[in-house]
């Protein structure tokens, strides 16, 4: 059996995009998204989620869909109204656009890409509860911790300190504190 060259073939990633009308605008919205993409849309969704070591899911479900307009539809944002995301979220889903858009978006791309977010999120999630993780977590802040301890040893002020135990010496009948 002869092989055939991957560059005789001639592939390239289809383009397609289907249009529906919004107040008068017609939205574009692509039909596939690169995998490079798609996986930048989950990281950037569940870095911007991430609260004290967990997921918001509130944030979680703004965010990725907020991500799919963005990457998903041909409407630009300033960096200005970007600042207030949940604002552009709130005004988006207010007014009906995200259905409308995710009624655009092939729905084999949209499971998709949630089943990958919510396998990537139960991954971490299992991942920082083993001892591995624990001990990464561990190493990641010790130099964080490690900063800040030296901070208060190198701004350490005797004096003060020495008011302080004035002070509970005082309190205390100008007994000595054991």
């Amino acid at each position: 059996m002869g092989k055939v060259s991957y560059a005789n073939m001639k592939l390239k990633v289809k383009n397609n995009v289907k249009t529906f009308k919004f107040q008068d605008n017609d939205i574009e919205v692509i039909q596939y998204l690169s995998s490079e993409d798609k996986y930048s849309l989950i990281n950037i969704t569940l870095q911007k989620s991430l609260e004290d070591g967990f997921y918001n899911p509130l944030k979680l479900d703004v965010y990725f869909h907020l991500h799919l307009v963005y990457m998903y539809t041909d409407i630009s944002f300033t960096e200005k109204q970007k600042e207030d995301e949940f604002k552009i979220f709130d005004t988006l889903k207010n007014n009906n656009f995200i259905d409308l858009m995710l009624e655009n978006i092939p729905e084999d791309e949209y499971n998709y890409l949630l089943k990958i977010m919510e396998e990537t999120i139960e991954k971490n999630e299992k991942y920082k509860n083993t001892i591995a993780g624990i001990m990464s977590k561990l190493i990641d802040d010790l130099p964080t911790n490690a900063q800040a301890a030296m901070d208060i040893v190198n701004n350490f002020d005797e004096d003060k300190f020495q008011a302080v135990k004035d002070f509970a010496r005082a309190a205390n009948g100008g007994r000595e504190i054991q």
